[in-house]
């Protein structure tokens, strides 16, 4: 099927979906969960092709990224499951207010009505967003990664079997066929076809979508984080939280990238530094963690000098950069000028500096002493989420059912003129 015949489909699909009870949708989300741990077998088949086929081309990051097993299949129908318990947005009334004239005025939540989402290889999102966008009223177009193709279309097939228990159209999840770039740009200018193209992945992709596409785009994804372990650190909580958020899955965009370090304790700090995350990860037989070292760092202790690109990367690797500032006003100071806006965090017992970070800090998700791995739906109490928005408009950080919803102003009157 090509791409414009399923937009064609997933259009006429979409008032079914916003007129669809709460009950019919959660029947359809509950028997979609059952549906993926029926076909669990089916859906480690081809995803074993999938790995098979990318392995040797990709890193060993983001094989483990493209990688499913037991477990994460049954995250996945939990995490439909929780979807299932949260309040349905739509028909949700935001505001009321009766006016003078004696009009009532409703701000109103209702469906999107087609959601896109290229996304490239993960696929746990094709369920997540299949379910978030479906509780919301909406129909959704999945665009996955080439890699990850067998598996989404394994993990699709089952979905449509619950929406199709529920006497929901299967019609109102797509998965694009085509994996070719054309495709892409396709979804990018479908204009009275997509009402909202949310991208998921790398920052080439994202950039492509902001530039290219004429229908309407939410920036997603790119994650710079950083953690600044502050003099009045307790620095053992510090070790913590930076090996969680480096290693714990480095190939997802709420790991930290860039780790800052007081002038303070530099001296102190960065020998524990490296002996938690090289040293002792050696020993353990685990990955070590490539230090990429400025200037100051580099004296303290010994790793790889960084670079000039080295404070503006992802990695999406055990790689992590790191720079001595003086204190906390230069910690935000360099975020400002390096962060994509997902997700920094401050290590300190200082509330004073705290507060200070937590309110100069101009991201999706600011941090105390805790990891920037929370920035996520199901942490944040959103069930499965839809991305992490770096921008400011309409939605910012874990995107969960209420994003995915527009309003309208229903206005009710009693033969009102004006």
């Amino acid at each position: 099927m090509t791409t414009q015949e399923l937009l064609q489909k997933a259009r006429g699909a979409k008032t079914a979906m916003a007129l669809a009870s709460t009950e019919t949708k959660n029947k359809a989300l509950s028997a979609m969960a059952d549906a993926l741990e029926r076909r669990q077998a089916e859906i480690l088949a081809a995803n074993q092709l999938d790995l098979d086929a990318a392995r040797g081309t990709i890193s060993s990051v983001m094989l483990d990224r493209l990688a499913l097993n037991p477990d994460r299949i049954a995250g996945m129908a939990k995490g439909i499951r929780e979807v299932v318990e949260l309040p349905d947005p739509a028909g949700a009334v935001l505001n009321r207010v009766e006016r003078p004239s004696g009009i009532v005025v409703e701000k109103t939540a209702v469906p999107m009505g087609v959601i896109a989402i290229i996304y490239e290889s993960r696929p746990n999102v094709t369920s997540d967003a299949a379910a978030l966008a479906l509780k919301a009223g909406s129909a959704c177009v999945l665009r996955g990664g080439k890699e990850a193709h067998r598996s989404a279309a394994a993990i699709v097939a089952a979905l449509k079997e619950g929406l199709s228990a529920a006497g929901l159209p299967e019609d109102a999840l797509q998965l694009v066929e085509d994996t070719t770039r054309a495709s892409s740009n396709e979804l990018m200018t479908a204009t009275g076809y997509v009402d909202l193209l949310i991208p998921r992945g790398g920052a080439g992709l994202i950039r492509a979508c902001v530039d290219n596409a004429t229908v309407p785009v939410i920036e997603t994804g790119t994650g710079i984080c950083h953690i600044y372990v502050d003099r009045a650190a307790d620095q053992e909580m510090a070790l913590n939280i930076v090996e969680n958020a480096k290693c714990s899955r480095p190939s997802v965009c709420n790991a930290a990238e860039v780790c800052l370090v007081d002038r303070a304790v530099a001296e102190e700090f960065l020998p524990k530094l490296r002996e938690r995350l090289v040293d002792r990860r050696t020993a353990q037989g685990a990955i070590p963690v490539e230090l990429r070292l400025d200037q100051a760092a580099a004296q303290i202790i010994s790793g790889t000098h960084a670079g000039p690109e080295d404070f503006d990367t992802e990695f999406l690797d055990y790689v992590l950069a790191v720079k001595v500032v003086d204190g906390v006003d230069a910690a935000v100071a360099h975020i400002a000028a390096h962060s994509t806006g997902h997700s920094d965090a401050i290590v300190t017992a200082d509330e004073e500096a705290a507060k200070r970070f937590l309110a100069q800090v101009d991201s999706a998700a600011v941090y105390w002493n805790a990891s920037t791995r929370f920035t996520d739906g199901g942490e944040f109490g959103l069930g499965c989420e839809m991305g992490i928005s770096t921008q400011k408009l309409h939605a910012r950080g874990p995107m969960g059912l209420a994003e995915l919803c527009t309003y309208k102003y229903v206005v009710r009157g009693t033969g009102q003129v004006r």
